[in-house]
């Protein structure tokens, strides 16, 4: 009779096992004390989740506001004061985090607190972006929720391994409660999911209308007469345009209240690159490159794939006067919304730039029903002097309210207005524009809800949606969530029993059986060695009989009885001795 060697037991523990196999890659048991898990591993353990959420949702919301990387850029450019696509560094800081977080060490809190930083920026210049947030679960949320429940079905290998290894009740009913509460979370979670996508086909709207911001600013320079040429050849149904009057009372198309973003005024007029493009003279304003930014900074990463020609038209672009969009307009029967911005105090026509807008209008012969009026000052003056323009208010009032001042349509951001809104003022005749919508989705998404227009700077993305991205009947989506939560639920019920019956088979096993296991594919001489190897260390250590001894000890080392040793066996360790 021989004494095996106790083999240690390696106590599973799930904060230390994660911490090592993400930072370590030592996914596999390796040699540890039966000391519990320390304080500092559970939080550093705690540090990890929350930077590692933190940074998914972080790279979750950068990705979806890449509907409005532009206006973030302009945003940028106003407070440094030159042109950059502040959106590349950003997204690839947010990726970066997200994917280091995930499976590496080094830099862990400087990943979070950069992430804390940039989120609070966000906050306080850009709040009204976290709305894009719940936008977009109007068109992921469905999928994600199908997506959830696999992630944490597949989490009960996990969960129920360590539930049936562990030998405290608290511990196993805390973790039993934690887990089912977060299954049956996401099991109800649909009944909280709201999409205008899904409904019936049949109620689906007519395709809204895409008004070209400021032309086809991806596609030529913004405001300028190519722009609005190339939004005609994407068959937009009108034009967005933002104007003013210059010094000399000719009112031209211009975004901001300088020249120096879309034009050469530095090169031209030096001293004169911070003044208010309204106090320049049309002759003066005639001079200035428009186009010539457009091909350097190229703020859409979309020059490059401009053929030859349209690159060299685009680079020689002037500004453009409203009298040349009117007649372009009423060429290609294209409606026009007009903002206007006031010129200064001192400016010749601060008074008066309404009326020379409307003689513009009135004298280009556009039929005023193509003419959609934005701006609030002097309303009643162009009801009365242009009656039949659309009136468009940028303020959302009750629907009695816009009535009584004559207002027929709402030209707000995307953000600003829901579903159930939209519909009510469609039922008292007021139609809503959107702006800026850029990316498929969320047009398919203001699609199914029943938007009138979008306004966009992607005229050639939004053209070719010729239909929603997805449409789903509220049955077939019910159908769906039922048949994922019953195949879930199946799934979890067979991990836990088959995880039960797996760790009561591996505590019965002794060294023999482990060590013969786990050479099943070796060859039959190989085995032999490693039992000759284990019967003679142990007669070399001189070890005797032995008591029996308990699988799992407080030592946290497996002990085996006694078993004897077959005469075969006997006979053959003696003959190699001699």
């Amino acid at each position: 009779m021989v004494k095996h060697q106790p083999l240690q037991y390696y106590e599973p523990q799930l904060c230390l096992s994660f911490l090592t196999g993400i930072y370590g890659c030592r996914w596999k048991r390796y040699q540890r004390s039966h000391d519990s898990t320390t304080k500092w591993e559970r939080l550093w353990f705690l540090i990890l989740c929350i930077t590692f959420f933190l940074s998914l949702g972080w790279f979750y919301f950068w990705w979806e506001v890449h509907n409005d990387y532009n206006e973030f850029n302009r945003y940028m450019y106003n407070r440094k004061g030159y042109w950059n696509d502040w959106s590349i560094p950003v997204l690839a800081l947010a990726s970066t985090g997200f994917i280091y977080v995930t499976f590496l060490q080094v830099g862990l809190m400087v990943v979070m607190v950069t992430l804390l930083v940039a989120m609070i920026s966000v906050n306080q210049m850009w709040s009204e972006e976290w709305d894009i947030i719940q936008i977009s679960f109007q068109a992921t949320a469905p999928f994600l929720h199908i997506g959830a429940v696999a992630v944490v079905t597949l989490l009960a290998w996990l969960v129920a391994g360590q539930f049936a290894r562990s030998e405290r009740i608290v511990f196993q009913a805390c973790l039993l409660l934690l887990y089912l509460g977060v299954l049956l979370s996401l099991y109800l979670l649909p009944l909280v999911i709201s999409s205008p996508c899904i409904m019936n086909r049949e109620d689906l709207g007519q395709r809204p209308a895409i008004v070209g911001n400021q032309g086809a600013p991806m596609l030529a320079p913004e405001n300028t007469l190519m722009s609005f040429q190339k939004a005609v050849e994407q068959e937009t149904d009108g034009f967005f345009i933002n104007l003013t009057i210059s010094y000399d009372g000719v009112p031209f198309l211009v975004h901001d209240t300088t020249l120096r973003r879309t034009t050469n005024v530095g090169e031209v007029f030096p001293d004169r690159v911070l003044d208010n493009a309204a106090t320049f003279n049309w002759t003066d304003l005639k001079e200035l490159n428009a186009g010539r930014w457009f091909s350097q900074e190229d703020p859409f990463w979309t020059a490059n794939e401009l053929s030859e020609k349209d690159r060299l038209e685009a680079t020689n672009q002037s500004l453009c006067r409203l009298l040349e969009v009117l007649q372009l307009a009423i060429q290609k029967n294209k409606s026009v919304m007009l903002d206007l911005w006031r010129p200064p105090t001192g400016h010749p026509f601060h008074s008066t730039w309404i009326n020379v807008t409307l003689d513009t209008i009135l004298e280009s012969g556009i039929p005023p029903e193509q003419v959609m009026w934005l701006p609030n000052e002097s309303r009643w003056l162009v009801q009365h002097l242009a009656s039949r323009f659309q009136q468009v208010s940028s303020v959302k009032l009750n629907a009695t309210i816009l009535q009584s001042q004559g207002i027929t349509g709402l030209n707000l951001r995307y953000n600003k207005i829901n579903a159930d809104e939209m519909r009510k003022y469609a039922s008292k005749n007021i139609s809503t524009n959107l702006y800026l919508v850029n990316e498929p989705w969320l047009f398919s998404v203001l699609w199914c809800a029943g938007v009138q227009s979008v306004t966009t700077d992607a005229c050639q993305v939004l053209s070719k949606v010729q239909s929603p991205t997805w449409i789903m009947h509220p049955d077939e989506y019910l159908m769906l969530w039922i048949t994922s939560d019953i195949i879930s639920v199946t799934i979890v019920v067979g991990i836990f029993i088959l995880q039960k019956w797996r760790l009561g088979i591996m505590r019965t096993y002794n060294p023999e059986q482990i060590m013969l296991s786990a050479a099943v594919r070796r060859s039959s001489r190989e085995v032999n060695i490693m039992k000759e190897k284990l019967i003679f260390a142990e007669i070399n250590n001189g070890l005797g009989s032995s008591d029996d001894g308990s699988l799992c000890s407080e030592s946290g080392f497996d002990s085996y009885m006694n078993e004897a040793v077959s005469p075969l066996g006997h006979r053959a360790s003696k003959k190699r001795i001699d």
